[in-house]
């Protein structure tokens, strides 16, 4: 697969790899590692329909009611001493297969995250959880990934579950970053201790979050895409906000 925007140096480039290797060539991607690239008048769309409409046949799910959410919101809540799942296999690979479903669809990250945190003991619970982002997915066949022209800027957007594991109390952190009017890479992740305030999460997500956009600063730097001004990160927490402007050291 060759990419750029210049056909001579992309024809060069394919005659010497041809001097040493056997390839073939297939043309435009219509297909790649289950995601389907099809291409536009504004771009491309990135889409695991295919890979989805497969997982939902093997799981049973395919005649499925559409669920609006990917998750419950009182679902953390609820079912913590459910008995456990009788096919835990079945509940694995399930969930694995939608961490890759994931690649291109960021509307489940959280939801997935979640089911794939019981994978040792899923319960009938997890179990529950599982089947209602199969439901979502079954009714959003048609989501992806636009990738469309646009500005290089770099901007991203950061937010945090407090205490969202009732079992040890650690919060979820998540984080977007955006190249223009494209997602380019998101997060959703636990946080390695517990923060003991809504602020003191939000904080922790805010801080990954500048992690990542000053990697992407340097990878863009080095594809030749420069950042001349500050990135942008947005946080809705104001206390979170007021820490991060003081330049004092905070405990």
């Amino acid at each position: 697969m060759e990419m750029g925007n210049d056909p001579v140096t992309i024809q060069n480039l394919l005659q010497q790899l041809r001097s040493q290797f056997a390839l073939k060539q297939l043309g435009n991607i219509s297909l790649f590692l289950g995601i389907q690239v099809i291409q536009s008048t504004t771009g491309y769309f990135l889409s695991q329909k295919h890979y989805a409409t497969k997982l939902l046949l093997e799981a049973g799910f395919e005649n499925s009611k559409p669920a609006p959410t990917p998750i419950a919101p009182a679902s953390k809540k609820i079912g913590q001493h459910t008995q456990p799942f009788h096919d835990p296999t079945l509940y694995r690979r399930l969930a694995g297969s939608l961490q890759y479903l994931s690649i291109t669809r960021p509307d489940i990250a959280f939801a997935a995250n979640r089911v794939c945190q019981h994978m040792q003991h899923p319960t009938d619970q997890d179990f529950q959880d599982l089947k209602r982002l199969l439901r979502y997915i079954n009714g959003t066949l048609s989501y992806g990934l636009p990738i469309s022209l646009g500005s290089l800027e770099l901007h991203s957007y950061s937010d945090a579950d407090w205490a969202s594991d009732s079992s040890d109390r650690k919060s979820i952190s998540g984080f977007c970053t955006f190249l223009g009017p494209n997602l380019i890479s998101w997060t959703v992740k636990k946080q390695a201790t517990v923060a003991k305030s809504s602020t003191e999460a939000e904080y922790w997500a805010l801080s990954a979050a500048i992690s990542e956009v000053i990697w992407l600063c340097r990878l863009a730097a080095e594809l030749h895409l420069p950042q001349p001004s500050p990135t942008t990160i947005h946080c809705d927490n104001t206390s979170a906000i007021a820490i991060a402007k003081n330049p004092v050291f905070h405990a």
